[in-house]
């Protein structure tokens, strides 16, 4: 085999590695039904990140069906939704000293119970019996926000950092409903 054919089917060789690793890295070439996203909040010294994927509502309904009431969610779809904190920050009347979390819910019609869990989990539900698989032992976190009612229907799950009145809001809203988690 000469030399120029021995070249070709090295780098043939290299970019089809490449195309292999591009792939398990980001979920294949496919797009996901729940995409990925990390929402970022920066002021002074202070930084915040959220990790989530966003389901979209396609028709269907979604709190009280789709997302039970009186049921932990997992605030997302797939991998476990992730918050993470530079600084300590006062939540509700409770202390969230710096770090990662994880990020549940408990939606109910008029409030949910927002949920900053210590455990990090690979993902938001247990494969097997589909249960979220937060374990309330290592809440550190726990407080009720009034759900508000928006004219709205938002397509596609949102959580977004919302500092427009000086008042600093982590927000989610899907459907035609919003929450407010105050944080300072």
């Amino acid at each position: 085999m000469n030399t120029f054919l021995k070249r070709l089917m090295a780098f043939l060789f290299i970019v089809a590695i490449g195309v292999f690793v591009y792939s398990y890295l980001n979920d294949g070439f496919q797009k996901r039904k729940s995409p990925k996203k990390t929402v970022s909040f920066k002021v002074d010294d202070l930084k915040l990140e959220v990790f989530y994927n966003r389901p979209s509502k396609r028709g269907r309904e979604i709190f009280g069906a789709l997302v039970p009431y009186n049921q932990v969610w997992r605030t997302g779809a797939n991998e476990a939704t992730t918050f993470s904190t530079n600084k300590a920050l006062n939540i509700g009347n409770a202390s969230l000293k710096a770090g990662k979390y994880t990020l549940w819910t408990i939606p109910n019609d008029s409030a949910w119970q927002v949920i900053f869990n210590t455990k990090q989990y690979e993902w938001g539900v247990d494969h097997e019996t589909l249960k979220p698989m937060r374990d309330a032992v290592y809440d550190a976190v726990n407080v009720s926000v009034p759900v508000k009612h928006i004219d709205d229907v938002v397509e596609q799950f949102t959580i977004a950092f919302d500092n427009s009145t000086d008042n600093l809001y982590l927000t989610m809203a899907w459907d035609n409903v919003k929450i407010e988690v105050p944080l300072k």
